[in-house]
């Protein structure tokens, strides 16, 4: 059984930071590309970051970067997401997300398998 698995959201104040971690189990993690996606209230759900063992690259939303960083310990089957300088418009549910056909895209529909998510939230 696939399973994604997230961890250490909550609350912090603006210019403050966060990591989360995705513990993923139940398939081959080097062949999956990974993403994690956000979703804020009354907004669809947009890619955040996206690593594709295809591509050999990780990609970034506009809006994150230089202040998000992903990374992986494919030996522990984890992805994390560090977050610096959060801002209230980071507000959201994270999830953690696989595409068991590697592209990794900032296209949810593209992905097959997600977690539940976990909420972070930024005060200003």
């Amino acid at each position: 059984e696939v399973q994604l698995v997230e961890s250490g959201g909550g609350e912090v104040q603006a210019g403050g930071s966060l990591r989360l971690s995705c513990a993923a189990s139940g398939f081959t993690f080097d062949d999956y590309a990974i993403g994690w996606f956000r979703q804020a209230p009354g907004k669809e759900r947009e890619g955040v970051s996206c690593f594709s063992p295809i591509f050999g690259r990780t990609d970034y939303a506009d809006s994150v970067k230089g202040r998000f960083t992903m990374s992986s310990d494919n030996a522990k089957n984890m992805v994390y997401l560090e977050m610096n300088n959060l801002q209230p418009e980071d507000t959201a549910i994270y999830y953690c997300a696989g595409d068991a056909e590697g592209f990794g895209t900032s296209d949810p529909s593209e992905y097959d398998y997600w977690g539940r998510g976990i909420q972070v939230t930024v005060s200003s």
